[in-house]
């Protein structure tokens, strides 16, 4: 196996990054390209093996990292960002060759984004504190202290932008990092490992581990070295993991996807509201925080369906890498015949497609609509990881909060209404981790952010983030304890 493959002009390695030097394997497996089932390489494939190694790697860096000054691990997170900057239309291009999504969102929005994760926990870190307070004359003092090695596990969706968004407060923390990017992705973790050895972060604090799924995946997450876990992607994986981590209760942060509701009220912008329902399509579907139930109050559905129809139409489906295209393909074959199968057993439990309902060539599915589903019908209760939206009617705010909640998700939901005292009745009242008001997908890194029920455990973000990838210490000092007796 070569230990380098060119993807779109851009020499990727293909080893695992292990304790600061390239690690082969024995076994490989093939990356393939979501737009046209091209073989862009051969990928080393880890096992228990290479996890241990490096877990080791990490566990052995730690107690170094984890002393470095505030500042200069902030100091290197920026370097990292600066590194990120400087390869933003090599990182875009192999990331869309490698799992489908738009050129232009990668050059213009997620790129950028990964560089200012690194930013932000770098420049969060020296802001990082807790004012001191005191019990009957006794002074409590808050600090962050750094768990230790961490196994970070990152979803195909958002390969790079997902990946920072754990690995820069771990690192930001004091923590070291085994990171193992999603198998059906996995190019742009090997570049950010270089970009990291570039920025003088050290030998061992970020290692890079691939393979499929449980052959790695159980070791790393079952190591008793291993400090924290962090997750993103199906609640049967994150069942897995936590079995895994129970052993040595290992704390975890899940982020597990949704089944998010927009619920759009007659008092709303229904330009507004409609622009809202057709953003959900972006990345073909695969975004976790999609408002893919669309419960539109009775009286304004027939417009709402009129105006979406026109707009959803028109957008154009094909080659991610041209400037012109709206949405790209789906990321494996096996996630097509699933977004497929979800599909067809609705059209022939009833449900109609009011557009799309069939797959296009290659790996590309039709953007679909569908209407006449039942509440308890598997499309409006399961996520379905693809272009695919149901429609669903209300009669009243109740009755709309009540579709809302029913499932067992609650990542996000987006309401789209004209009265402010309106959405913040509903507001209260939605399970979910995250509600947008008249907008959609607008993050702030310093803001909470995880899911309710299925959807996960934990909150990640701001000082949330710090909170999880560390042990908080609360020193007790007693008054006038200071008297030297030497």
């Amino acid at each position: 196996m070569p230990d380098k493959i060119t993807v779109a002009g851009v020499s990727v390695d293909t080893r695992h990054w292990i304790g600061g030097s390239r690690v082969a394997s024995a076994e490989t497996f093939t990356d393939f390209s979501p737009i046209d089932g091209s073989e862009l390489g051969d990928i080393a494939r880890g096992g228990p093996a290479e996890a241990r190694k490096a877990v080791a790697a990490a566990k052995a860096a730690f107690p170094a990292w984890a002393a470095t000054p505030r500042a200069e691990r902030a100091r290197i997170l920026h370097a990292i960002a600066d590194g990120v900057e400087k390869r933003i239309e090599e990182l875009a291009i192999v990331e869309t060759t490698d799992n489908g999504a738009l050129l232009r969102s990668h050059r213009r929005g997620v790129m950028p984004r990964v560089a200012h994760n690194f930013r932000f926990f770098a420049d969060w870190l020296l802001t990082l504190d807790h004012e001191d307070f005191e019990t009957r004359g006794h002074t409590n003092h808050v600090s962050w202290d750094a768990a230790g090695p961490s196994v970070l596990i990152t979803p195909w969706n958002a390969p790079l932008m997902l990946a920072t968004w754990k690995v820069a407060p771990a690192l930001a923390a004091g923590n070291t990092v085994i990171l193992k990017p999603a198998e059906w992705s996995p190019l742009t973790a090997s570049l950010l490992a270089d970009i990291a050895a570039e920025a003088g972060l050290p030998a061992g604090v970020l290692n890079v581990v691939q393979g499929y799924g449980a052959e790695i995946g159980d070791a790393l997450t079952s190591h008793p070295d291993v400090r924290r876990i962090s997750f993103t992607g199906s609640v049967p994986t994150a069942k897995r993991i936590a079995e895994a981590a129970a052993a040595n209760l290992t704390p975890l942060s899940l982020e597990l996807g949704g089944k998010s509701p927009l619920l759009v009220f007659a008092d709303a912008d229904l330009d507004l509201a409609v622009d809202l329902a057709v953003e959900q399509y972006d990345n073909a579907g695969q975004v976790c925080l999609a408002a893919t139930r669309f419960l539109v109050e009775e009286s304004v559905v027939e417009e709402f369906t009129r105006r979406f129809v026109e707009k959803a139409s028109a957008l154009r489906q094909g080659d991610p890498r041209e400037e012109g295209i709206d949405i790209g393909p789906n990321i494996h074959p096996r996630q097509l015949e699933k977004i497929d199968g979800f599909v067809q057993r609705a059209i022939a439990a009833g449900a109609r497609a009011v557009i799309g309902g069939h797959r296009n060539d290659g790996q590309y599915y039709a953007p679909t609509l569908l209407t006449d589903v039942a509440q308890d019908s598997e499309v409006v209760q399961e996520e379905v990881f693809g272009p695919v939206l149901t429609l669903q009617t209300f009669s009243s705010e109740d009755e709309a909060v009540r579709l809302a909640n029913d499932t067992r998700f609650g990542l996000a939901a987006t309401v789209a209404t004209g009265d402010p005292e309106r959405a913040a009745r509903v507001t209260a009242r939605l399970v979910a981790g995250t509600v947008w008001v008249n907008c959609f997908f607008v993050r702030d890194l310093q803001a909470p952010f995880g899911g309710s029920r299925h959807s996960g455990v934990g909150r990640e973000g701001g000082t949330w983030s710090f909170d999880f990838y560390c042990d908080l210490k609360n020193t007790v000092t007693a008054p006038n304890g200071w008297t030297n007796h030497g």
